[in-house]
């Protein structure tokens, strides 16, 4: 979608065409508030361009709606391809003829000496231009840089190592076994991708926690949401431990998706590793944690479980006894895990790394100091102490759901809320 962009002064200039950026234009177009969203790429760029090719939603079709939107499709309980949920994006953009000014890449925000303005620099076909605003929305999210240990350096060039961001398919690999870094979401799923194409894998892990995919009749998300789970206020939350924590394992491969857990994946034939510590040369050093890791996810799954059964319990609802479902088996001896401390890759065969340990963001182009000391945002349910300047759709911007299409509707209309106050102003 290329506007033809006339005007250099908005109401609101929001920076990001994702779920998040999108959401937040939906309730401005409402409110009737000039503005215009740029991104940098396509709508739905990362979607597009940091998936692999096989990558599915975690959440089901019924509840990856945006705000103005419901689900009418025939598959409710099925998962979205990352392509197809850029596509509902490009959509929805269309259809709400939102003002996304794509291929439109933000270089600076910066404030004026009018503290009410903001001039936002926009590099649009290798020229920069200025367009200013009364507030500005940051909807660019927390993933567009990789995270990868610095001692990665100390590897031997021999070995073939990518990102998560970077993998596409086994194909791009050489020949040989893989070793996969991390055990949240992207490198449980990446592990059985390459199982599935016959490829050996090696998966370091960590403390990841895990859910069935479904219990009790209903998807884990949607007893998430049920339960008001993912409504745990971020204001609330006095352990930080809770704030850091990965989203579970899972996956939405398969017609209703499936569950994941390390002993399922061993089970597939996936050597089980304590946490990466460091590595010189061909040899990584491990931390024999694997067991730990394995128990920690277990008991999670049980705990969630527990809380659902206590719902239905104390609301009186009918619902079907648990499911058998043997990736959910707990395995309370960590049997499936390894307690080596070092391994070498070329006596393994292994020539591939994929580093899925997260990303990070770059917020170097912001110019004002709404940064803390790690060039994180400050802020507080979004609304920053700079006046005029949101963030949106970052992991517990507000609540729990926050960094996830779920918890889109509710901060888009919440910010959008506060942008119509400082408007009336």
């Amino acid at each position: 979608m290329n506007l033809n962009l006339k005007d250099s002064t908005y109401e609101v200039i929001v920076i990001g065409a994702g779920q998040a950026g999108l959401g937040i234009s939906y309730f401005l177009k409402k409110n009737e508030l000039n503005h215009v969203v740029f991104e940098k790429g396509r709508i739905g760029e990362s979607w597009l361009s940091q998936r692999w090719d096989s990558f599915a939603l975690n959440t089901p079709n019924h509840l990856s709606v945006l705000p103005g939107d419901n689900y009418t499709g025939s598959d409710p309980e099925a998962f979205l391809s990352s392509k197809e949920f850029a596509g509902v994006l490009e959509k929805y953009a269309l259809r709400f003829q939102l003002p996304v000014s794509e291929n439109s890449k933000v270089v600076a925000l910066e404030q004026n000496i009018d503290p009410l303005q903001f001039n936002v620099s926009v590099s649009e076909n290798g020229n920069v231009k200025d367009y200013f605003s009364r507030q500005v929305v940051i909807a660019s999210g927390s993933m567009n840089g990789k995270k990868i240990p610095s001692f990665s350096d100390k590897i031997s060039t021999d070995i073939y190592q990518l990102h998560t961001s970077e993998y596409k398919n086994s194909a791009q690999l050489p020949k040989g076994s893989v070793l996969v870094v991390g055990s949240a979401q992207s490198g449980c799923q990446i592990a059985e991708d390459l199982l599935d194409e016959g490829r050996k894998v090696f998966l370091s892990t960590s403390m990841v926690p895990r859910a069935p995919r479904r219990y009790r009749g209903k998807d884990m998300v949607e007893w998430f949401s049920i339960t008001k789970f993912f409504d745990l206020p971020t204001e609330e939350v006095t352990d930080p431990q809770i704030l850091a924590m990965k989203q579970p394992q899972i996956s939405g491969l398969g017609k209703l998706g499936h569950t994941v857990s390390l002993q399922y994946l061993a089970k597939r034939g996936a050597t089980i590793l304590g946490k990466l510590e460091k590595a010189e040369k061909t040899t990584i050093y491990l931390q024999p944690n694997a067991a730990l890791h394995v128990k920690f996810a277990d008991d999670y799954s049980m705990k969630i479980k527990g809380m659902v059964d206590s719902y239905i319990q104390q609301n009186e609802i009918s619902a079907p006894q648990p499911e058998k479902d043997d990736a959910d088996l707990p395995d309370p001896t960590g049997s499936c895990a390894s307690s080596i401390s070092s391994l070498d890759l070329i006596e393994n065969d292994i020539h591939s790394i994929i580093w899925t340990t997260g990303f990070g963001a770059d917020f170097s182009w912001i110019k004002v100091p709404v940064l803390d000391n790690d060039g994180n945002p400050k802020h507080k349910n979004g609304i920053s102490e700079i006046e005029g300047l949101y963030f949106i759709g970052f992991p517990w911007l507000r609540k729990r759901k926050s960094g996830i299409i779920l918890g889109i509707k509710e901060d888009a209309e919440f910010i959008a809320n506060e942008i119509m106050k400082k408007h009336s102003d």
